[in-house]
């Protein structure tokens, strides 16, 4: 049997139990074709890109698959069937990964940032990056036409 890794994106309008709910229907699928599903991912609901059949954001879910083509083939047919699925993409791999996926590892290092209000060091001096304040400036443009 082949490795695969499949991600999927859901409609906005599911809830996130629903939309974990149907990741365990495909997965369904795939075990009574004589494949297993090793790990099931759920990334949460993400603003996608683009406006995908008139969907501004998308339940994101990613299954990590062993089986043959062709219990991989029934469960794509079903993803295009399924009204709730806005696109899915099934890729084969060469093994499965058994740690977090990188998604759900950025997920974990977005806590470890500072509050909104801190800031960092600042790169440039007080003057700014280039020249000197609107508010310094006249002063210092009537400072030099007093010396000449």
């Amino acid at each position: 049997m082949a490795l695969y890794e499949s991600v999927l994106i859901a409609r906005q309008d599911i809830s996130a139990a629903q939309a974990e709910q149907l990741g365990e229907t495909f997965a369904q699928i795939v075990r009574d074709n004589g494949g297993q599903v090793a790990k099931t991912e759920y990334w949460g609901l993400k603003t996608l890109a683009y406006k995908i059949k008139k969907n501004r954001k998308g339940h994101y879910l990613m299954l990590h698959i062993d089986a043959p083509a062709a219990a991989v083939a029934e469960m794509e047919r079903n993803m295009s069937i399924s009204e709730d699925i806005l696109r899915y993409m099934t890729v084969r791999i060469e093994k499965l990964d058994p740690g977090q996926s990188v998604m759900l590892q950025n997920r974990g290092e977005r806590g470890e940032r500072g509050e909104r209000g801190e800031r960092g060091p600042r790169r440039f001096d007080d003057r700014g990056p280039r020249g000197p304040r609107r508010s310094e400036a006249p002063a210092a443009i009537a400072s030099e036409g007093e010396s000449a």
